[in-house]
């Protein structure tokens, strides 16, 4: 029996052999499996890394043009503001000039647009205060240039705050300060802007 026990034994031994044999190329497999696998997933990560950096740095990037943008707005609203208040200040200095200087106006705005045969229609303050002044001087000034020098005086006034509008039947000159003003100012915009803002 003894010789039953050897070979028992021995076919114990060849078969533990194998099996360790099988589990070592079984350990070694799954080792290189999962190598493989651990390398591939540092690869995706390092590229969802690489990735998001990307497109965080895109996002900054957005959000900054973004902020420029709004900060170049702002400061363009911010200027055109200022632009606009350097007119409306133009037209209340011109509304606050002296009244010789101010009646002298006037008369040169009358002379210069019209023919000397229209009707002068002013705001009702300075028609009340300076109208026959105006009229005397712009008569005065056109019959100097040649013209026929018969504006009159209408008795309508005009919704306007300085300035005059004159009058021939259908056709209205607006001569209006605050008109005036206004299309000097695309003009003069580019001027003002850079006195405004060397």
């Amino acid at each position: 029996m003894q010789g039953i026990d050897n070979i028992t034994r021995r076919i114990q031994a060849d078969t533990q052999a194998e099996v360790d044999r099988i589990l070592a190329d079984a350990q070694q497999d799954a080792d290189k499996i999962r190598a493989k696998y651990a390398a591939k997933a540092d690869r995706e990560a390092a590229d969802q890394l690489a990735r998001g950096k990307v497109l965080a740095q895109e996002r900054v990037q957005c959000i900054h043009s973004a902020a420029q943008m709004d900060a170049r707005k702002m400061t363009l609203a911010a200027k055109q503001e200022l632009i606009e208040q350097a007119f409306e200040l133009a037209v209340k200095q011109l509304l606050s000039l002296p009244e010789e200087e101010y009646i002298s106006l006037l008369a040169d705005l009358a002379v210069q647009a019209g023919k000397g045969t229209e009707a002068i229609l002013l705001n009702p303050k300075d028609r009340d205060a300076l109208g026959q002044k105006v009229l005397k001087l712009a008569n005065k000034r056109a019959a100097a240039a040649g013209k026929e020098g018969k504006f009159t005086l209408s008795p309508d006034t005009a919704a306007i705050q300085g300035g005059l509008l004159l009058s021939d039947g259908a056709v209205e000159m607006d001569c209006a300060l605050e008109t005036l003003v206004y299309l000097q100012r695309t003009e003069a915009a580019g001027e003002v802007s850079r006195l405004l803002f060397p």
